[in-house]
């Protein structure tokens, strides 16, 4: 190698390095899809059941599904356990059939609870693009949702929205081990907990 192509190498490191350090602040975005949205969670003096189904909504081709719902299934767990939302939620895996509306109302009817939350899950897992910005690589984690409520006995959706969270920026870098947190936090800007 001659010293001309080493300096050339070493530059291109140099480059390289103080892209990925120089934007490594990581910012959090989502949106709603209709919005504003009321929150979901309960306030004040309430104090609700509530039951909630989640299932995957993947793309075609979507790479380690299995990965992704264990993720997810953690991280809703987690947040309906933790966060106050309800007096009580119960979570459950969505059955393949019959329709998320359908199992939502027998649910609501059986089991004596205030609200049904239907949780889709359709995008879950980090992101990386490269030469998308003067850092070079760009990336985070996004989480998509589809979230729609039912009451009891009814099978049409009292409210249906979609939220789309996002987690990264100019030199971030994120792996799987976020997930469960990124679900959390996606469900929290989603349906609106009140603060503990």
């Amino acid at each position: 190698m001659t010293a001309r192509c080493a300096a050339r190498r070493c530059s291109l490191l140099a480059v390289l390095a103080s892209g990925l350090l120089s934007g490594c602040a990581a910012t959090t975005t989502f949106t709603l899809t209709p919005a504003p949205q009321p929150p979901i969670c309960q306030r004040g003096s309430q104090s609700l059941h509530a039951v909630v189904l989640w299932g995957g909504k993947w793309r075609i081709g979507q790479k380690e599904v299995s990965e992704r719902e264990v993720a997810a299934q953690a991280g809703i767990e987690r947040f309906f356990r933790e966060s106050g939302c309800f007096a009580q939620a119960r979570v459950r895996r969505l059955a393949t059939a019959p329709e998320p509306g359908e199992q939502a109302a027998a649910l609501a009817g059986a089991a004596n609870v205030n609200l049904v939350v239907v949780v889709l899950v359709r995008e879950l897992g980090p992101v990386v693009r490269l030469g998308s910005s003067a850092a070079l690589i760009e990336g985070g984690t996004e989480v998509v949702l589809e979230i729609s409520t039912f009451e009891p006995r009814v099978s049409t959706p009292v409210r249906a929205f979609s939220t789309h969270w996002q987690n990264g920026g100019p030199g971030v870098l994120k792996g799987v081990a976020s997930l469960p947190a990124d679900m959390e936090s996606a469900l929290a800007a989603s349906l609106q907990p009140e603060p503990r």
